[in-house]
């Protein structure tokens, strides 16, 4: 596809700003830190609740921008004032977080590159990085840098599209209705994925319904060749796909759909095994990946893949070499026969029970440990839900339950008691740092030891406490 060669001239053009400055100036990247900014820049001034970008431009010009989008009141009083830190153009603008994201929608357009865009409650990031595995061994291929998918990380994640790859592979991060849709019309995605609904962020939602209909913007404005890849086992997906535009293709282990696994194997912690129907032939594939909820978003990355022309060998060549990402179900063998499942970056309701499954599956350990934080987001919810992921993790067959936060931990090491765990193989903990110490005390030789948690948990302090300890 075609580089982007960006100008001062050309980013004005594309937010409609008014120009102080040479329109021919080159430009290396679009930025919205300073910090991180590099000579040959462009710095966007955001405004957000506890910062101003504006308190920066002047700095960013001194330093070596090769330009400032800022709104035309801070342009007015200071770059066009003559007060000498127009050193680099100014751009002026009325919105500057627009101007981002008109920008990269222009970069979009510009560089002919084909563009998939991914939503779901959970497994987008596996989903996203499976994916760009899989295309790439076709494709050059661009995706998020790292979690940058909401309406600031999207804009600066499509930027990359500047070099000229064949494609962009772009996760769309929400928690809450609207926000799909603006990056929808920001990425203008060629291709389409919704993996799954679930009970992540139902704090700000009346339901997992109102969810679904959030989720579901994924669809809007889709033009008639417009590809939409969607969970066929998923019920709330598959009502709301019908309203699609475009073209459907559907993934998962349900009968009829266009990329079906069945007799699948767990392997527990070495991942998942099973026989796939695809338009391209049949397979097995399988994948290091923990989990059915892993082996579907393989499903759907695959789904992508082969109808981008992938070759079906290379994506059954790709899924086995597949890894998480950090702190997303990494497996590691420890001392003494310890294996640590680290899933510590987020968590929800559904992700937990698919996490707990995984752990209950696994015959090979001695004992089986969770350390369970608090699961946040889910607001007059909470409770009754960590009350059901208590009940999900009696039934797991743990030797040891040690859950991590509020009053909606509590509840959940409560309700494990109640469903049949013995209260002393059940701990509860304020904080990650109180319960490091205590979880890496209580091992014993051959454990299997999950590690899952919301952020605001902090639950990677004990993944590092149990490395340090056992490694």
């Amino acid at each position: 596809m075609s580089a982007v060669p960006l100008t001062l001239g050309w980013i004005a053009g594309a937010v409609a700003g008014t120009l102080g400055g040479r329109s021919e100036t080159p430009v290396r990247d679009v930025v919205t830190d300073s910090r991180a900014m590099a000579a040959g820049d462009v710095f966007v001034a955001l405004r957000g609740p506890n910062f101003d970008g504006h308190s920066f431009a002047a700095e960013a010009l001194s330093r070596g921008a090769a330009g400032v989008v800022v709104e035309r009141e801070w342009a007015g009083a200071h770059a066009m004032a003559g007060d000498g830190v127009a050193a680099g153009g100014v751009i002026a603008v009325s919105d500057t977080l627009q101007a981002l994201q008109d920008v990269a929608h222009a970069v979009r357009v510009a560089s002919g590159a084909k563009v998939v865009a991914i939503t779901g409650s959970a497994g987008k990031t596996t989903t996203k990085e499976s994916m760009a595995a899989m295309l790439a061994t076709r494709f050059r291929v661009v995706k998020n840098k790292g979690n940058l998918n909401n309406h600031i990380g999207l804009p600066l994640s499509l930027m990359q599209l500047t070099s000229g790859p064949d494609m962009a592979v772009m996760e769309l991060g929400m928690n809450h209705a609207g926000e799909i849709r603006t990056l929808v019309r920001i990425a203008e995605p060629d291709i389409r994925v919704w993996t799954n609904v679930g009970d992540a962020h139902v704090g700000f939602f009346a339901s997992v319904d109102a969810i679904a209909d959030a989720k579901a913007e994924i669809l809007e404005e889709a033009r008639p060749g417009d590809v939409l890849v969607c969970a066929a086992d998923d019920a709330r997906v598959m009502a709301r796909a019908a309203t699609f535009a475009g073209r459907r293709i559907t993934f998962g282990e349900s009968p009829g759909a266009d990329v079906r696994a069945h007799d699948v194997r767990d392997l527990g912690w070495d991942g998942m095994r099973a026989r796939v129907e695809t338009p391209a032939g049949a397979t097995d594939l399988a994948t290091p990946l923990l989990g059915r909820g892993n082996l579907a978003n393989v499903l759907a990355a695959a789904a992508v893949s082969l109808e981008c022309g992938v070759p079906l060998d290379a994506v059954r060549a790709a899924a086995a070499t597949l890894r998480p990402a950090d702190r997303r179900g990494v497996v590691r063998h420890l001392r003494d026969g310890v294996t640590l499942i680290d899933d510590s970056y987020n968590s929800s309701p559904a992700a937990l029970r698919r996490a707990l499954d995984v752990l209950a599956r696994e015959t090979r350990a001695a004992g089986r440990v969770a350390v369970l934080g608090e699961m946040l987001e889910l607001g007059d919810h909470a409770i009754a839900l960590h009350e059901a992921c208590g009940r999900a993790a009696a039934e797991a067959g743990l030797r040891l339950l040690v859950a991590v936060g509020g009053a909606p931990a509590r509840a959940l090491a409560e309700a494990a008691v109640a469903s049949g765990m013995p209260r002393e193989h059940v701990i509860h903990f304020e904080s990650s740092t109180e319960a490091a110490p205590a979880v890496t005390a209580a091992l014993r030789s051959g454990d299997l030891v999950l590690v899952k948690g919301s952020r605001g948990t902090r639950c990677d302090v004990v993944a590092d406490r149990i490395v340090q300890e056992r490694g």
